[in-house]
């Protein structure tokens, strides 16, 4: 068994047993610390004391509820990210007039300090939903639009000249080089991006603890000095985002097989 070998491969069933096992043993050195060490229970709760709470949070704080809420905000204002990131990508990476227009500004797009924007995205839309969906998607905007621009600057000219030396049009080249080329790559972009949009969300909730979600919950147990609550759902937007990677690439197998024939994403 290749358990050491470099790049080398594992049964399934070892690797979850693997997987099972490591998180067990994360689970005993946390309770080992917080049991022998002085640590407070108020800093570290153990990790029995964080289960258990959750029961009591389904039932007082409405966890399940706040949680669907916070996971529909995150899957709408992702979509509106995506959406718009990649129709002005496109724009901006295929044509060079919207190309000359934002590029410098393109540059420094991803330095935007997006908490300090949260105070003003307030003022101009209130502490709604609204806000918290609108500050999620210019999160991921401001990562997703370069990207696509870039990936758009990746395609193989190979592709662009055989379809030019075979007579096709200017939308033929974009439809069938730019649009798939991209497509195939730009999956793995948005799959990784899921990662920093609990982190967007949870800030921008806390804003508004009366409005539901994660964050606000957070925001409510926090007041209460409910660290092992606090524990809690880190370890529950963990689990989310854990399932929602995988959801998200079992519809890429759907859409792009070829991608996984040997094994692993290219």
């Amino acid at each position: 068994m290749e358990l050491f070998t470099p790049r080398g491969k594992i049964p399934p069933k070892t690797k979850v047993l693997i997987e099972v096992g490591g998180a067990i043993l994360v689970l005993l050195i946390w309770w080992a610390y917080v049991h022998f060490s002085a640590v407070k229970q108020a800093i570290l709760p153990s990790p029995i004391k964080v289960i258990t709470c959750i029961p009591e949070m389904i039932t007082r704080y409405h966890l399940i509820g706040n949680t669907m809420h916070s996971i529909l905000l995150n899957i709408l204002g992702y979509l509106e990210a995506i959406v718009i990131s990649v129709v002005l990508g496109y724009l901006i990476g295929l044509f060079p007039f919207f190309r000359a227009l934002s590029e410098r500004y393109l540059a420094i797009i991803r330095f935007l300090p997006l908490t300090a924007v949260l105070g003003i995205m307030t003022a101009w839309l209130g502490i709604g939903l609204n806000m918290v969906m609108q500050f999620l998607a210019l999160g991921i905007f401001v990562y997703l639009l370069p990207v696509v621009v870039q990936r758009i600057d990746e395609v193989k000219e190979v592709y662009v000249d055989t379809l030019t030396t075979l007579g096709a049009s200017q939308w033929q080249k974009i439809k069938y080089a730019y649009i798939p080329d991209v497509r195939y790559r730009l999956s793995d972009d948005i799959r990784i991006l899921v990662a920093i949009s609990w982190t967007y969300i949870v800030i921008a909730e806390m804003i508004n603890s009366s409005a539901g979600g994660i964050g606000s919950l957070v925001f409510v147990v926090q007041r209460q000095q409910r660290t092992d609550m606090v524990y809690a759902i880190i370890l529950i937007i963990l689990l989310i985002g854990f399932f929602q990677d995988k959801l998200l690439v079992a519809i890429d197998k759907i859409f792009f097989p070829y991608k996984y024939l040997s094994g692993g994403a290219r």
